[in-house]
């Protein structure tokens, strides 16, 4: 069965780094489109960044652009997450999922049906 296994979270200072990694197994990875997604205690899930199976098309949360960046390794079955100049408000769970049909991730929409990571915690402090 499809399992996502997520890691890389943690706790650090406003203006520094992190990088999530996602890695899948029990699925052909190299067909699924993937996605990052985030949440706050009391919000609502919201797309963070998206990245289709070949790597052409990627989409971004406009909060996030020009500091995250979404990649993925076909060969080693893993999706990652760079977070640059991480601010208090990027403090969410962080959630791998990945999209088996119509690639809905790189819309910035949540897909549905989908296969999802346990989550991460990323917290920034100030």
């Amino acid at each position: 069965q499809v399992q996502l296994v997520e890691s890389g979270g943690g706790s650090v200072q406003a203006g520094g780094s992190l990088r999530l990694s996602c890695t899948a197994s029990g699925m052909f990875f190299s067909a699924y489109c993937l996605g990052w997604f985030r949440q706050a205690p009391g919000k609502e899930r919201e797309a963070v960044a998206g990245i289709s199976q070949a790597s052409k098309s990627t989409y971004y949360a406009d909060s996030v652009k020009g500091r995250f960046t979404i990649s993925r390794d076909n060969a080693k079955n893993t999706l990652y997450l760079q977070m640059n100049s991480l601010q208090p408000e990027d403090t969410h769970m962080y959630y791998c999922a990945a999209d088996p049909s119509g690639c809905a991730v790189v819309r910035g929409n949540i897909p549905s049906p989908a296969y999802w990571g346990q989550g991460s915690q990323v917290t920034v402090s100030s």
